[in-house]
Order: structure tokens, then sequence, then C-alpha cells
């Protein structure tokens, strides 16, 4: 896996509660103020360990009068490659492109098309008789099935459809099957959000065109829920779309556009992304800037190809299967079927990856504003993953349609160390340094929000420490992790009490 720094965004640092602090956050400002260091890496606007391990002290930040400390901040790169591969997280018999909802605490959901659970390893095979059983955290009645991880509830008995299916989890370890949630002709879902106590299901129709919505108030009946029709009547081809609210509760679709490409031979993926907004996550949706654009150079010539879905399955709408694309020079890579999150107000999609003139996997793309452009971060795996993304059980779960899942812990990458001196006599010296504390980030949900994720910062408490007249950090970083990460620490700010 590359590593990939990105140069133009600046975390956005939330206003200070303090009458003054000090910041270091550019190229600039970290070698005009790091005094000394060993095994570190300027670069960027990041300081890094050039192996794996590094420190590094800054100057003594002076000032006219005593001053009282309150904390020390520290933010790390957005870039996100601290993953970790595991075998599929989702219930066996889930199978096509997952969508996973993490609803709160301990309300894990996923959906995809159903197939007859595969017995565990080691297992006979057999007639299998289902018994009664109970799981920590479910109420109602459940029966086993032929996967020691996996249990009908009563929902779960119903009669597929040939759409959908809902599973629930309390521990990304044991499913249990709801039943059905969207019929057949919904097959091709795409994502989900919830507001409220109310699930939102989007799904193409016919497939790659135009998202269109289930709204389902009890995802465990068995039933799918009420059928909104056409949300969204994208211009382009190509859908595979990802919905996210933002904070102040309005919907954001990014879609693929398949206007500048021939996606029959890159996947059914684009390197256009669509983005529109809508207040209440269905008609009116309002066009916006592309969320990505990495589309080559236009030649101005057109050229048509089939779809296989489109008049096979909504024929009034669709009389014929051929779309049109402007033919762009040189190969285009690709992306598609999005999935987004949200951490602390840093906004990611996560996708297919089809690059020109090599194979699918996965890759990610960061902004700190989801109304302005998204930046590459990285690429894993390997195999078609049709991705999607949540938080659960204090971590983030990746999961794809291959055998192949991935877990983080989060953006934040282990291990810095930090500690703080104070010069209390105003000569130029260290008369005292707080404890060496481990700076962490910390993750947790936000109420009524399944895919915005609140972020406590990094932060140092050094309301112990005495005034004094000049200050000076110093810090530790060392690489514990097994993947291609690295801590990449984007800025320090240090804040006085008023």
């Amino acid at each position: 896996m590359k590593l990939y720094s990105i140069i133009s965004l600046t975390l956005t640092v939330t206003a200070s509660l303090f009458s003054e602090s000090w910041k270091i956050k550019s190229q600039t400002e970290w070698k005009k103020n790091i005094q000394s260091s060993k095994g570190i890496v300027i670069k960027d606007n990041l300081v890094s360990p050039k192996e794996k391990a590094g420190h590094f002290k800054t100057k003594l930040k002076k000032f006219k009068s005593k001053k009282s400390l309150q904390s020390l901040t520290i933010h790390q790169s957005p870039v996100w490659e601290n993953w970790e591969e595991v075998p599929g997280v989702g219930p066996s018999n889930l199978k096509d492109a997952p969508v996973f909802l993490a609803k709160g605490p301990k309300d894990y959901w996923m959906f995809g098309r159903y197939s007859p659970p595969k017995p565990s390893k080691g297992k006979k095979s057999g007639k299998f008789e289902a018994k009664n059983a109970k799981l920590q955290g479910f109420d109602v009645s459940l029966k086993t099935t032929p996967d020691e991880n996996q249990f009908n509830a009563p929902g779960g008995l119903e009669k597929g459809l040939g759409g959908y299916h809902a599973w629930q989890s309390k521990d990304m370890k044991n499913w249990v099957h709801h039943g059905p949630v969207t019929p057949g002709f919904a097959r091709w879902t795409t994502t989900a959000e919830q507001v409220g106590g109310k699930t939102y299901i989007y799904y193409d129709f016919p497939n790659d065109q135009d998202p269109h919505l289930f709204i389902d108030d009890d995802l465990t009946d068995g039933k799918p829920g009420k059928n909104m029709g056409l949300a969204f009547a994208d211009p382009s081809d190509g859908s595979d779309c990802a919905v996210i609210r933002d904070l102040d509760g309005k919907f954001h679709i990014i879609y693929e556009d398949w206007s500048p490409i021939h996606a029959g031979k890159h996947s059914w993926d684009s390197p256009l992304a669509g983005h529109s907004i809508s207040p209440n996550g269905m008609h009116p949706f309002k066009i916006s800037d592309p969320a990505i654009d990495h589309r080559t150079k236009p030649t101005g010539k057109m050229a048509k190809y089939n779809h296989p879905h489109w008049t096979k399955e909504d024929p009034k709408r669709f009389p014929t299967s051929v779309a049109e694309y402007e033919i762009h020079q040189p190969e285009q890579d690709a992306y598609g079927d999005w999935a987004a999150i949200s951490i602390g107000g840093q906004y990611y999609l996560f996708c297919d990856f089809h690059p020109a003139n090599d194979k699918i996997r996965i890759a990610w793309f960061t902004s700190s504003d989801i109304n302005k452009s998204f930046e590459f971060c990285g690429e894993i795996g390997q195999g078609h993953p049709d991705p999607d993304i949540g938080f659960a059980e204090g971590k983030f779960y990746l999961i794809t349609q291959t055998a192949k899942d991935y877990v983080s812990n989060g953006p934040w990458v282990e291990k810095v160390e930090s500690r703080v001196g104070v010069d209390t006599s105003n000569n130029g010296k260290i008369d005292k340094w707080s404890k060496w504390s481990e700076m962490k980030e910390s993750y947790d949900y936000i109420k009524g929000f399944s895919k915005q994720i609140k972020k406590t910062p990094a932060r140092q408490n050094l309301t112990g420490l005495p005034e004094g007249f000049a200050f000076q950090i110093e810090v530790k970083i060392s690489d514990v992790t097994s993947n291609a990460s690295k801590p990449l620490i984007e800025s320090l700010e240090l804040s006085f009490k008023d």
C-alpha cells in the first residue's frame, strides 16, 4: 500500500477558548520552531519518524509577562492509513454488496441479499434441525442456524422477496437475521441512513440508475417499509451512491457520473463523482460541484455502449439501454460504489478503485468540508470490494463483498508522547517539566446520527504546571503499527488560560 500525504488540506482547528495560543502547523513554522531533533522528517507540512522512532524539542516560546498553561493539543494528518485486514466480519449468508449501518452503541446492522448459511469450518454436513436460542441483548425468540454465530429472529423466517435482507448484531460477532427489507425490484440496494427511528434504504432502479428510496420504521418484521419511489433524478448514468446526513440534517448523495467514460470497461466506475443535496433525503435534490473530478483531457468526441440491465428492468423509462459518454485521453482511473463517513467534521469517501491499466481495489478520499473537493488518501486490498464504512464497538469497520474486511482504531496513528516545560524564573531555562503523556484521539457516537462520529482531540492537560515566562514542547514519535501507516503530526497548539 502506497503512502499519500495531503499537501493541500489544512485541518480546521476549533476556535480557542483561551486568550492566546502558540501554534505550529506549516513547513516554515516547523523548521523555525524546532530546536533539536533525531530520527524525524519534516516534509509536506508534516513531522514523521524516519524509521520506527524519532523525537524533537521546540525552541523556547517567550512572553513579556507570566502566563498560565491550559493544554497541549496535537493533530495528525487525516490520511487514515492504519487499517488491518481481517476475515469477513459480517454474516456468512449475506451476499452481494453489503450495506453497513451502525445506529448507535450495540445496534449494528448489515443489509445484503440472502443465501443459505454455510456451516462453520469443521462441522459435519447433513440435515440441520433449528433449536431455540438466547442471545444477550435480544428479547425476541431466536432459532439457531448451521452457523454458530448466526440466528434467525421471527422476521428472518419470513419468505424472501429477492431483494435485500437485514441482519443485526450487538457485538460485530453474532448476527441475527430479521428477513427482507426490500423486494426483488429493489435488489440494487446501495446505501442506508437513519433519521430518528426510521431507516432510509436507497436502491438504484434500474441497476446503476437514479437513487430510489424505501423508508422502514421496523427492520425486524421481515417486511419492506414504504416505497417512496424516485428520490433523485440523476441526469448522468451510474448511481451506486453513498448517502450521508450533515450535522444540520441535510442529505448528501455522492454518485457515479459516467458521462466521461465507458463505464463498462472500468468495472462500472468513473473518474467523476457527482454531489447533490436535499433537505429531507428525497426530491428536491440540488446538484452541487463534483466531490471528485479526476477526468483526463476531453477529446470532444462522443461514443456509446449498452448497459445490460436498463431496458430489461424498466422498459417504460428506458426503451433503450444505450449510454453516451465523451471520450477522454489518456486512460482514466475510475472510482465508484461510494461509502461515506465523517469524523469530527473531517469527511471521508471510500470506494472501488479501478486504476487505468491495473486491477481493482479499495481507495478513499477526504475533505474538511463536504461541499468542497475531496483529495485522494490511499488504497488497500484487492478484488471488487463495493465497500461500506461504519463505527462499532469503538472501532471503524470497512466492510466489503470480498472475503476480507478491514478494521481501524481511527485516523490517529500511535504512538505519540509529549511533555511541556516551563521557565518560571525568566532565565531562558526550563525549571519544571510535565510528566510524559501518551497522546491519543478518541471517537464516539453523535446521538441521532449513523455516519457522523464525534472526535475528541489528542490533548494533554497542563493546568498543574506553574506560571512561566517561556515554554518548551518535547515530543517522541514511535511507529508501532503493523501496516504502512505511521504517525504524521500536522500541528501543535499550546493554549493558555485567561
